[in-house]
């Protein structure tokens, strides 16, 4: 799921494919897409600081599923206004990366191949970016449609 304007909503349709592809098929948000995920799962979307657009961020991060062999930490861009409120997340999605603001920049629910990025691991200015979208692409040919 893609970046976009906007907030995450149930009205909006990468929501309702969201809610309509969930634990069938491997699922990567990014931006707005990883806010949709959150919000999905139960999790407050807030104003945290002020707008993070183009913003080069540390990001911290546990090494596991997306994030497996990507160094700690590592710089990502964002371009975001909005985050997930990390006291809101609720089970079973889990917070995989955080900035040095405490904002959460990555989280999955690995049990259905699930992940978000706040990030934006396409964008030159992020490194390793190919390693984790590698790393989503070998999950999805591991998935058993």
């Amino acid at each position: 799921m893609s970046p976009g304007p906007g907030r995450p909503s149930p009205d909006r349709g990468s929501w309702k494919a969201f809610e309509r592809f969930r634990g069938e098929v491997p699922v990567l948000g990014v931006c707005l897409g990883h806010q949709t995920i959150c919000a999905s799962y139960g999790a407050s979307v807030v104003r945290r600081g002020g707008p993070r657009h183009g913003k080069v961020t540390d990001v911290r991060h546990d090494g596991k599923g997306i994030l497996e062999g990507v160094p700690d930490p590592f710089h990502a861009v964002r371009y975001n206004s909005l985050c997930a409120d990390p006291d809101t997340l609720e089970h079973p999605l889990e917070v995989d990366a955080v900035d040095g603001y405490g904002d959460i920049m990555a989280v999955s629910d690995r049990e259905i191949s699930v992940y978000g990025l706040q990030f934006h691991p396409e964008s030159f200015l992020t490194e390793h970016g190919q390693d984790i979208v590698g790393n989503f692409v070998r999950e999805v040919e591991r998935w058993n449609v």
